[in-house]
Parts: C-alpha cells; structure tokens; sequence
C-alpha cells in the first residue's frame, strides 16, 4: 500500500471514530439527563428506568475514556507514564464490563415486568429502588476486581523495550501475565461473557414466548382486520429485544476483530482504531433505539415548550 492511501486510510477512520465518539457522548448525555429530570420531577418510573439510566452514564464514561485513549493514537502529544495508561486502561475495560452486565440486568427486569402473575417471576415486580441499587454496586465490585489485571499489565511502552509487549497506544502497552494469574483471569472472563450472553437469550426467549401467546390472544379476541395497539409494556419489550439483537451482533463482531488483532504485536493506528470503532458501536447505537422509543421524551419536552410559548406570550 502507498503512502498516500495509509494517510488516507488513518485520516477516514480518525475521522469516522472522532464522529462516532461524539455521537454517542451527545446521545448517552441526552439520555441520562431525560431519567434524571424524570426521576426529580417525581413521576412514576418503570421497573427498568433505573437500569437505562445506569447503561446511559456507563456508555457516557466509556466514550469519553476511549476519546481520551485515541487522542494518544491519533494526535501528537507528549507520552503517557505507566500511572496514566493503567487509569484509562483499566476504566475502559471496567466500562466494556459494565456495559455487558448492565445490559444483561436490563433484559431481566425486562423480563420480569413482562413476565404475568401466575409466573414465579412475578414476585420480583415490585422490587424497590434501593435493591437494584445494591445490584449495582455488586455489578460494580465485580467488574472492578475481574477487570484489576490491567492495573498490573498496563505499561508505559517507553519504558519496557521487552518483544513480548503488547501495544495498545502509541504510549502504552501490555505485557504478559504469569501462566497461573493469565489463565485465572482469562476463564473468569469467559465465564463472564458466556454466562452473560446466556442469561440474554434465555431472557430474550421469554420475552419472544410471552409476546407471541399474547399475539394468539389478541387475534382470538379481535377480529383480523383490527389492528390492537401494543401496551407501552410490549413496546418497551421490543425495545430492549432489538437492543440485545444489536448488542450481541456486535459482541460478535468485536471478538471476531479483536482475535485477529490479538495475532499482531505491532503498533497500527489504523488498525487499533477500527477495532474500537466496532468495539464502541453498541455505546453509540443503544441510545438511539431507547430513544426512539421513549414517548415520554417529546411529551415531556412538548410540554416544557408549550409552558414557555404560553409564558412568552403572557409577557
């Protein structure tokens, strides 16, 4: 490849990745300030409020992290010690790991709202704010721990001129573990996204049962040229099962970019920054389908802007 199609090619993806994290901080902030001013304004929040909020501000952490962490790759900058590439290093992963579980959590609740009263799920409807809260914090605690490798393995790459290394940034790298602590770590984590996943599609599976019986219903108590309207219930369902088709499509997708890239010891700007492109996708994504979904958000500002035009037009 010339030179000239590698400036290019560095110049679009650069480019690509900046818009997409700006993208996403927008989007994510939109999001989180809608549940805050929904939840002082003391309305009544469904059982998942609480989670999109949450996934709203991991999301928002995530991208202003990993912008902070391409500004390292694309821009001229001095070099980062070994304390700065352990902090952004390791909030990042504990990001990705949050985002994960909290999407996970999401299709639970999800799930248990949905799920009817005869179901034994139907006990853990009314569960209150403090223990999601408790939740959290667990969800937290957890991905802290399995993510503190990375505050051992993180490295100024100026300062270890080892082969091993594995380049991250243009500052920092990783090197690698002892066999025990490597492999310990490796099977937490894989244990982690396959339970994760799984609980996913065995939630989504339940949701998809609960729809379709209530589809057959509908259609035996009306007749077929009557189109019922789907309960905010039902539409939330979709929601979150369009969610997790997008979440786990690029889950896929970023474990498919990130073996390859795994195989490669160089640095390559280009290369690091398509795979944070696909591996951010779902933090930029996700805000948009739960917006679009949420009727609340342009009755409540409607609202706001009509007080405004009547106090406009009172002065």
């Amino acid at each position: 490849m010339s030179e000239d199609n590698i400036l290019s090619s560095f110049i679009g993806v650069r480019n690509a990745f900046f818009s997409q994290v700006s993208i996403g901080i927008v989007a994510n902030t939109f999001l989180l300030l809608f549940h805050i001013l929904w939840f002082f304004l003391k309305h009544r929040p469904r059982p998942t409020d609480l989670a999109i909020g949450h996934l709203a501000l991991i999301h928002l952490g995530m991208l202003i992290t990993v912008g902070f962490i391409a500004a390292d790759i694309f821009e001229s900058q001095e070099l980062w010690d070994d304390i700065t590439c352990k902090a952004a290093i390791y909030s990042y992963q504990v990001m990705r790991g949050l985002s994960m579980c909290n999407t996970c959590l999401l299709s639970i609740l999800q799930a248990i709202t949905l799920s009817p009263r005869s179901s034994c799920l139907a006990k853990f409807k009314h569960t209150s704010s403090p223990h999601s809260m408790c939740g959290f914090l667990l969800l937290w605690a957890f991905n802290l721990s399995i993510s503190a490798r990375f505050l051992v393995t993180a490295v100024a790459a100026t300062n270890h001129s080892s082969n091993n290394l594995m380049f991250v940034t243009k500052s920092c790298s990783l090197r690698p573990l002892s066999y025990l602590p490597k492999h310990t770590f490796t099977m937490l984590g894989i244990l982690r996204d396959v339970s994760l996943v799984g609980l996913m599609a065995v939630s989504s599976g339940y949701m998809v049962t609960l729809l379709c019986r209530h589809k057959r219903r509908s259609q035996h108590l009306h007749s077929t040229s009557l189109s019922p309207r789907a309960s905010p219930e039902h539409r939330a369902t979709r929601t979150i099962l369009l969610l997790l088709c997008f979440f786990v499509l690029l889950y896929l997708m970023d474990c498919i970019v990130y073996s390859f890239s795994g195989m490669l010891r160089k640095s390559d700007p280009v290369r690091l920054c398509v795979q944070m492109l696909v591996g951010n996708s779902y933090a930029t994504i996700g805000p948009f389908v739960l917006i679009n979904s949420e009727k609340r958000m342009i009755k409540s500002f409607k609202s706001i802007w009509d007080k405004q035009s009547k106090c406009l037009t009172a002065y």
